[in-house]
């Protein structure tokens, strides 16, 4: 004897079929998640520092969690003209990686010592980057701890010298994909909400500018110093194109 078509199957209550056939609706209706890369490549870099901050940095088996970031803008014709960028007198060998694509790696030197890493952001052609400044060490404290001897772990990754530092990179490094396949370094956006702004550390030009994001209370901030060869406080003036943090961008 042929079974009618459903027999054997279980009827759902009519409750169970209305909260089944929402579910379905709202699962076929949820657009998949945005491709970080995308994502980066149409920040401005205010929006690119929020984008980077509380997101995870990881080489090999080092994870930093980033706490602090500086945002830098470009060359005087493109839309975020700034003088404390290195890309603001032009493309380079040394800044090229500040041009894009969005998600790479860009690492210098400073002072001949100390290598500071950075994630290159905005439309591709474009310069900008952010420059990870401080960070909590999330994974590979051992590791880390080689690193960083003698210093307590909250300095591990307390300015962008130590930063770079606890990851182990060098400028070998610069231009390295952050977000293609899965590799020895990778990166996940955060995007903080509880972050304050400041102007950044050590700068010369643009000292005033606010491009200095970091998370309201995390004990791996490093401190301000103001550049001795900076204008005095509220001397500088003069329009930075669209500077977004006149629009007070947010990702």
């Amino acid at each position: 004897m042929n079974s009618a078509p459903g027999a054997g199957l279980t009827a759902r209550p009519r409750g169970e079929n209305a909260a089944h056939d929402r579910h379905n609706r709202v699962v076929s209706s949820r657009r998949p998640d945005p491709d970080p890369r995308a994502v980066l490549a149409a920040a401005d870099p205010v929006q690119a520092a929020h984008l980077l901050l509380g997101g995870v940095l990881t080489v090999g088996a080092v994870g930093l969690r980033i706490v602090e970031v500086e945002a830098y803008g470009g060359d005087e014709a493109g839309p975020w003209p700034d003088p404390a960028a290195h890309s603001y007198q032009g493309r380079t060998p040394r800044n090229a990686v500040m041009f894009g694509p969005a998600g790479h790696l860009y690492v210098y030197r400073s002072y001949g010592l100390h290598f500071c890493a950075n994630v290159s952001c905005g439309p591709d052609g474009i310069a900008s980057a952010v420059l990870l400044r401080a960070a909590r060490v999330e994974s590979g404290h051992d590791v880390v701890a080689r690193r960083r001897p003698g210093r307590r772990q909250v300095e591990w990754a307390r300015g962008p010298g130590n930063l770079g530092a606890s990851l182990g990179v060098t400028v070998a490094d610069s231009g390295t994909d952050l977000l293609g396949e899965p590799g020895h370094m990778r990166l996940a956006l955060g995007g903080a909400a509880d972050a304050t702004a400041g102007p950044r550390v050590g700068v010369t030009a643009a000292a005033d500018r606010p491009w200095r994001f970091r998370i309201a209370g995390a004990p791996e901030v490093s401190a301000y110093r103001r550049s001795s060869r900076a204008p005095s406080p509220g001397a500088e003036s003069g329009s930075f194109g669209d500077d977004p943090v006149v629009r007070e961008s947010m990702p």
